[in-house]
Formats: structure tokens, C-alpha cells, sequence
């Protein structure tokens, strides 16, 4: 059985659009105007410890044009690793080792978690990741929180159906203060 986990680059007041530039956001690219440190070790550690990416539609398409052209090992992880993208819309990916997941998102990725061994590894994707919360689907939540207020954007969290009590299992700080948290359902 699967594990899965959440991960997002999140601002103080829950915003995680755009955090790399690729997009239109008046704030693209903010990470990149922290130093993260340790941080990126603990991404490609993340990454390197994962054995399939489950994305949403508009995230794999960001990741598809990006990490097919990139080297090194985080980018080797990426490119061969199984994928899995929720969409209704996507018919023919490109991205090698990709397979859609259509119909009932809760259903699909429940099925996936009980089908696939090891860590499947979620980024960005908000829509999938509110849902994934909301239906109670997460093993872990990782959040990279930078002290930096955007005041406006896409957030992480949105509406539930019921609260979600969260247990801290992880926390430190690197860099120039960017916070790794890490939970678990309580």
C-alpha cells in the first residue's frame, strides 16, 4: 500500500501560486527571493525517497514541459518515475511513464494508494490537494513555509467538509527562515 504524501511551497498567509515564475502571478518566482539552505536538500532527499508523482492537470502540464529538458538527478527521478495525473481532459500525455486517472478522483487515487508500493509524492496540484485533504486520502502534509506575506493568490487550503486535526511531527528551519513543517492526521 501506498503512502501519500502532500508537498507545497506555501507564504505565511497559506498562498502557493506560482512559486517557481512559470505562470502569471504578480508574485512569481517569490521563492527564489529567500535563501532556502538546507531546504533544498530536503527536496531532492523528498524526491529521491519517493516512488510515483501524482499531479493535477495544470501542474503536470508545468512539470511536463519543464523537467523532460532539465539534468541531474532530482530531473532523472522525475523523468522516469511513474506518474499519474487526475484530468478529464488530458487524453494523450506526453511525459513518459504518465498514466491519466479519469472518473471519480476520491475513488482513483484511493485505488492507486492501495495498488502502488512506496512514498506517491504530490506537489503543487491545489485542486487535487484540497480534495485529497478534504477526503481524508493524505498520509503526510510537508509545507515549506517562507516568512513572506503575498496578500493575495491561490492559498493551499480551502473549505472543508470538517476540521482536520493534524499531529507536528517534524519542524526546523533553514535558510533565512523558511520553516519545514511536517503532519500527519491526528
Amino acid at each position: 500500500m501506498g503512502k501519500l504524501y502532500v508537498t507545497e511551497f506555501v507564504s505565511l498567509d497559506g498562498v502557493m501560486e506560482d512559486p517557481g515564475g512559470a505562470e502569471d502571478f504578480k508574485y512569481g518566482g517569490w521563492t527564489f527571493e529567500i535563501d532556502r539552505g538546507e531546504g533544498d536538500k530536503f527536496k531532492l532527499d523528498e524526491t529521491m525517497e519517493t516512488d510515483a508523482l501524482l499531479l493535477g492537470r495544470v501542474t503536470y502540464e508545468g512539470f511536463a514541459a519543464a523537467w523532460p529538458s532539465r539534468e541531474g538527478e532530482f530531473a532523472d527521478k522525475f523523468n522516469n518515475m511513474p506518474k499519474y495525473v487526475v484530468s478529464s481532459t488530458l487524453d494523450k500525455p506526453e511525459w513518459n511513464n504518465t498514466t491519466v486517472l479519469k472518473g471519480d478522483v476520491v475513488e482513483e487515487v484511493a485505488k492507486l494508494k492501495r495498488e502502488q508500493d512506496g512514498n506517491i509524492g504530490v506537489h503543487g496540484s491545489r485542486q487535487l490537494a484540497q480534495t485529497l485533504i478534504d477526503n481524508d486520502l493524505v498520509d503526510e502534509l510537508r509545507l515549506m513555509v517562507f516568512p513572506v506575506v503575498l496578500g493575495s493568490g491561490k492559498r493551499l487550503f480551502a473549505e472543508t467538509k470538517d476540521k482536520k486535526r493534524l499531529q507536528l511531527i517534524e519542524s526546523r528551519t533553514v535558510g533565512d527562515g523558511v520553516a519545514i513543517l511536517i503532519y500527519r492526521p491526528a
